[in-house]
């Protein structure tokens, strides 16, 4: 019967554990921020609501843009392939941006009060772990523009 017991506690924990591991990005605040000297762009994702600015100061009026129940389910995935703790030492695969070739860009999340920023890369080139994620949000600005 202990060994039973011990058999299901095993399980019943490592199960837990799991479940655990992966990281809800309702629970998470997305910014990616791309800015030169004649551009500027913002884009947040909260709680399946993506809000883009072009305002530099910040004193624009942002309208949130509800995200689609699929469009969701992708950036679910996508957050969930990030390592968040290697997020800070990225590297840029191209260095465009530092003869004005490309807008300066950057990735912050927000997990559980911990903000984990990447390093800069270049606008429309981003560090290969985190391209996919990147390519998602940038989706939702050019949704915007489209429409």
């Amino acid at each position: 019967m202990k060994i039973l017991s011990l058999l299901f506690l095993t399980l019943f924990l490592g199960k837990g554990c799991d479940r655990d591991k992966k990281q809800d990005v309702d629970s998470a605040v997305i910014e990616y921020v791309a800015n030169t000297r004649g551009f500027y762009q913002k884009i947040t994702i909260e709680k399946q609501m993506v809000f883009i600015s072009n305002d530099r100061s910040g004193k624009e009026k942002i309208e949130p843009i509800k995200i689609s129940d699929t469009d969701w389910k992708i950036l679910i995935d996508l957050f969930q392939d990030v390592n968040l703790d290697e997020i800070k030492d990225l590297k840029s695969p191209t260095e465009k941006r530092l003869y004005d070739g490309a807008a300066i860009a950057n990735i912050k999340i927000t997990y559980k009060g911990i903000s984990y920023e990447s390093p800069s890369f270049d606008h429309g080139f981003p560090p290969f772990e985190i391209k996919k994620l990147v390519n998602k949000i940038n989706s939702f600005a050019k949704q915007k523009d489209e429409n």
